[in-house]
């Protein structure tokens, strides 16, 4: 464990042990996160960027198990906690905003009610007290009219109420991480940019780490410190946002980033999409994953898995391109 780190992931190898298999969700994932920063996971749907957040909070569903690899947050040797444990760091020190409001939040309880659960579970305040926290939450996250809509029910706000709702629910116990898995999904563009705006404003307040879990480019550019690029349950590339979005090693990140339209390209250019499908995890390649959809794949890459090259600072990619390029710069040097 790296003490310098507030989430340390060594290793990490998840899997679903299904019907049909073994589904192997995650194979070997390593990523770190410190105090204060926010790291950005971003891959297409089923590459593993849910499932590495939850398997911090001990959220992963049956019949996942954690096959290999430690995990640590904040001091915690996530591997060896007990279900007691964990319910005591959730919510307390780390907590998760979950994709669609709706289905998160309870319809049949008053947001106060739900905002005042966390409250009581969590700390030793009594229900007035928990009453006054909830109505402080709301005007925290931009919610006017708190005492109304304490008694209020889900569907009677709007999406972007409702996110805030959940943002003011994962803030109750003012955590050192904020797992936000797709927070803007089902938002429309103008209440994104507010609830975005809004995170960044709650993490300088309290000095929060987040681990910002998105497919949207856009997003990541605009908040996050660092880039952790996943593909079929692996970290292909990960590096600080300029690294990724001005040096991208690897091809699956080129291959995002030129299918982003650009607003300041006057060509015009088509969008290049990533050609081919997703590999089936039940029976995962031996070598690279995104080799059968690589334009520039060599036979190397459908045999073996390539070793992660540092390119400068903490920018790493895992290419057998790289290796190619380093041997064939030396060749001329050595000429």
């Amino acid at each position: 464990m790296n003490n310098d780190y507030l989430v340390d992931i060594q290793d990490e190898r998840l899997s679903f042990f299904t019907p049909a298999g073994e589904v192997k969700a995650l194979g070997g994932v390593s990523m770190y996160v410190r105090e204060g920063e926010v790291l950005g996971i971003v891959g297409e749907s089923g590459s593993g960027k849910s499932v590495t957040a939850y398997s911090l909070m001990g959220l992963t569903a049956h019949p996942g198990k954690l096959v290999g690899g430690d995990l640590y947050f904040n001091g915690h040797h996530i591997n060896g906690m007990n279900e007691r444990e964990m319910r005591k760091m959730r919510g307390n020190e780390v907590s998760i905003i979950f994709q669609d409001p709706m289905t998160s939040l309870n319809p049949v309880y008053t947001i106060g009610r739900q905002i005042r659960e966390v409250i009581l579970l969590h700390t030793d305040k009594n229900r007035q007290q928990a009453n006054d926290r909830a109505r402080e939450l709301l005007r925290l996250v931009g919610i006017n009219e708190p005492d109304k809509r304490l008694k209020q029910y889900p569907h009677e706000l709007s999406g972007g109420m409702r996110q805030r709702v959940m943002i003011a629910i994962a803030l109750a116990c003012e955590p050192k991480l904020l797992i936000a898995d797709e927070p803007t999904t089902a938002l429309d563009v103008t209440i994104q940019a507010q609830i975005l705006e809004l995170m960044m404003d709650l993490k300088k307040q309290l000095n929060m780490s987040i681990i910002l879990i998105t497919h949207d480019l856009g997003v990541v550019a605009g908040m996050c410190d660092r880039i952790a690029v996943m593909y079929a349950g692996k970290v292909v590339e990960s590096g600080t946002t300029d690294e990724i979005f001005y040096n991208p090693s690897h091809e699956y990140t080129k291959g995002l980033l030129q299918s982003v339209p650009n607003l300041n390209d006057r060509d015009h250019k088509r969008l290049v999409p990533i050609e081919g499908l997703p590999v089936d995890m039940l029976n995962p390649p031996a070598g690279c994953p995104f080799a059968p959809r690589c334009r520039s794949c060599m036979k190397i890459c459908l045999e073996r898995m390539p070793e992660y090259t540092q390119l400068e600072g903490a920018h790493y990619s895992a290419c057998w391109l790289l290796d190619k390029a380093k041997f064939e710069s030396q060749g001329k040097a050595q000429s």
